[in-house]
């Protein structure tokens, strides 16, 4: 099997144009990379203007999709890195982040930034999802 075989881009139609020169995830063998996803409507609207929970709860909505379109599910999902604007609403968001993961607890990484490629865009979401060959 050559690497062109392995890699395949994965485009959602429901998610907004992509703001750079990205994809929405690429699956290379058995792992899944998913872009950074902004809490955005299939309109490129920012949703959830000052509320980091909407946010969180439109970019996990959107985190499921994208591993449902590769066969996976959030029990797949190995590391992920969450961006907020404002350190403090990590205990905002956590309930959201259990609600979608369940039992399931990936390697996490949780960044301070100054702004996000959106303005009003208080968090972002990227994750590394992969399954064991069965």
């Amino acid at each position: 099997m050559t690497q062109d075989t392995l890699r395949e881009e994965i485009r959602l139609a429901h998610f907004p144009p992509p703001l750079s020169h990205y994809t929405d995830a690429v699956r290379f063998g058995d792992l899944l990379f998913i872009s950074g996803i902004p809490p955005l409507d299939a309109d490129g609207k920012l949703v959830g203007k000052d509320d980091p929970v909407a946010q969180t709860e439109c970019i996990l909505k959107g985190m499921r999709d994208v591993l449902e379109r590769a066969g996976m599910g959030f029990g797949d999902v190995l590391k992920v890195t969450v961006y907020l604007a404002d350190i403090n609403h990590r205990a905002m968001i956590n309930p959201v982040r259990i609600k979608y993961f369940g039992e399931a607890r990936p390697a996490s990484t949780l960044v301070e930034v100054s702004a996000l490629a959106v303005p009003g865009m208080l968090v972002e979401i990227e994750a590394i999802a992969g399954r064991k060959r069965t």
